[in-house]
This record gives C-alpha cells, structure tokens and sequence, in this order.
C-alpha cells in the first residue's frame, strides 16, 4: 500500500437497497474516500467496531431493515465515535426535531454527487477532507 492510501480517509455507506448503496460508494470515492459498506444499521455497528478509528464519514439511508434505522445509526455513531461526520439521506422520510445528532447533516434522495459533495465540504474539517474535496 503506498503512503498516499495510506492517508486516504475511509467512508461507511449504508443503505439497504445495492444499488444506491454502490452509487454513494462510487460518488465518495471519487471524492477521495476508500468505502466500506453495509446494508443494515447492525451490520454498520459491526464495521463501525471494527474499523471505527479510520473511519470520518458515515453515509447511511434512514429506512433499512434490522433493529437500528439511520437517524439511530446516526445517534449511535455520534456518541461512540464523535469524530465520525455524519449524513443521512432518506427519499421518504425527513428528520424530526431531535432525531438526529447535531452535527449531523440530512440529503433528500435523489442526491447527486455535487449535492454530496457540497454538504461534504461544509461539515468535514479541513484536515480530514480528501484531496479532491479541499479545492
């Protein structure tokens, strides 16, 4: 691995539908990102575990099968790994007051990729932007 990658910062997108989910995958990596994936807010708990530390950015749709959906995703990830900047897209549902952690920043589905990428430049701190996204 060259040092370049090395210093790449990670993405975690979830979502349970694959095809949004490799569309958000590709639009992050072009934006700098290595992505990691899952399909449900508990399998995200399980990469979140493991690979927390490296993680900056977590990117998750809010309807999804299993115990947690995205806004508690997004609550779980902003009290364990506060470092962690966090968006939640949804086409059908809109956060209510409180549902989401403070920080954390809501895209309407459909997005595209400036879309993300403008919210991106706004909420990540400039040390722990991507290369492509501090211009």
């Amino acid at each position: 691995m060259s040092s370049s990658t090395l210093n790449t910062p990670y993405a975690l997108v979830v979502d349970d539908d694959a095809h949004v989910r490799m569309l958000a995958c590709d639009i992050l990596e072009d934006a700098g990102f290595r992505t990691l994936d899952a399909a449900t807010g508990d399998d995200a708990m399980g990469v979140l575990q493991e690979h927390g530390d490296e993680i900056v950015l977590l990117f998750s749709d809010v309807e999804m099968p299993g115990r947690l959906d995205g806004f508690a995703l997004a609550r779980e990830t902003a009290r364990l790994w506060p470092g962690i900047s966090i968006v939640v897209a949804s086409g059908r549902r809109s956060p209510e007051p409180g549902e989401m952690p403070e920080h954390a920043r809501f895209l309407s589905k459909p997005f595209s990729a400036q879309m993300v990428y403008d919210h991106l430049r706004e909420i990540l701190p400039d040390g722990r932007k991507p290369e492509p996204l501090r211009s």
